[in-house]
């Protein structure tokens, strides 16, 4: 399908589900409240639907949030909106019944951006335990402390603030080592490099290092070697398709996105491990390849991309895609993590899922 027609066909869609949703909305406000500003109510509308689009052109933190939140209410509306329709006329149209759903849909929707909006901004850690005791009987009793993070999305949303959360964070959990997984920027660089977010990412420090890699999103603005050189700038190892050893402790392999289709094979990137004896770390965006990890003898992925979800039941559709779209897994030797992410991506707001950074301790 030409990109032409694919545009044609998603704005006719998407303005019509805008117009179900607005219909549906100005029934309820007539019948409870008896509102007849037909115009203020109509603009009102089109200024929701369209925000988020404008702000591709205009970069606005006011048009990216009130576009993300309208998103949000044109997803939840396609699942309650249908259903409180079928009630009303199974009920026969009764007008008390209008009023009765269209407050409670309301009230749903004040609890997903209040609820959803301190899920989104209010990080936790979550704390996780792996022994390799089997594995390396000859480091027995040794620790590590391992911080890992991902899905940053750092913009026009996303910025110093909550970035001084993270290290906060950092600061506090005092790691060995520091692994960040992917969608450090949000598509573009520029807001990154005009907030001066480097001053402030830069903070993050560990005796062992901080290691990143790309995720989609890094690739997409086109920015990606201007990231590499901003995370390098920054005291960090920008790992793409490149392994890596620590003080004869582990073998860090840090990938290209599983978006980028010249990127290296996992077994391309194990045969150029030195020394074999050593655990394998690998840091992979999108968490796609933990079964061939685990053929290929690593003992750990780190992936993100998930968010878990971010709005509940889009979880289930992630539970389905992924192996293990959130948390810790095992299989046989390989400990899979796969963060919900620091930020988010389009709505400011989490449902079902929570800004999060990992913290894993792994004993020898």
């Amino acid at each position: 399908m030409p990109n032409y027609v694919f545009l044609v066909v998603f704005i006719l869609i998407y303005s019509l589900i805008c117009f179900y949703i607005a219909y549906n909305g100005w029934v309820w406000l007539k019948a409870a409240f008896s509102f007849r500003y037909k115009k203020t109510y109509s603009f009102l509308i089109a200024g929701l639907s369209s925000a988020l689009f404008i702000s591709y052109f205009i970069p606005s933190f006011f048009l990216e949030v009130i576009g993300g939140f309208w998103m949000a209410i044109v997803g939840y509306s396609m699942i309650i909106l249908p259903l409180a329709n079928v009630l009303y006329f199974l009920f026969k149209r009764r007008n008390t019944l209008k009023i009765g759903l269209g407050f409670t849909i309301s009230a749903f929707f004040i609890f997903v951006l209040i609820y959803g909006s301190y899920n989104a901004w209010s990080p936790v850690v979550r704390e996780y335990e792996v022994s390799l005791n089997e594995q390396f009987d000859e480091w027995q009793g040794e620790e590590m402390r391992i911080l890992f993070v991902a899905d940053l999305h750092l913009g026009n949303v996303i910025g110093e603030r909550h970035l001084q959360r993270l290290v906060d964070i950092t600061s506090r959990e005092n790691p060995d080592l520091i692994f960040l997984g992917g969608d450090i920027i949000n598509d573009n660089i520029s807001p990154f490099q005009e907030n001066e977010l480097l001053d402030v990412i830069s903070k993050m420090q560990a005796p062992l290092g901080v290691f990143a890699v790309p995720g989609n999103h890094d690739y997409y603005g086109g920015d990606l070697l201007l990231l590499r050189d901003e995370m390098v700038t920054a005291g960090f190892h920008f790992l793409m398709d490149e392994v890596v050893t620590i003080e004869d402790t582990m073998s860090i392999i840090g990938r290209h996105d599983y978006s980028n289709e010249e990127r290296k094979s996992i077994q391309e990137l194990t045969s150029e491990i030195v020394d074999d004896e050593l655990p394998i770390f690998i840091i992979d965006h999108q968490p796609r390849e933990i079964d061939v990890a685990e053929e290929a003898g690593a003992h750990f992925i780190f992936s993100g991309h998930t968010h878990r979800g971010q709005l509940m039941p889009a979880n289930l559709i992630t539970s389905a895609l992924f192996e293990n779209d959130w948390g810790h897994l095992q299989r046989n030797q390989l400990h899979s993590f796969t963060t919900s992410g620091f930020g988010f991506w389009g709505p400011a707001l989490r449902i079902g899922s929570r800004s999060e950074v990992m913290m894993i301790t792994v004993t020898y």
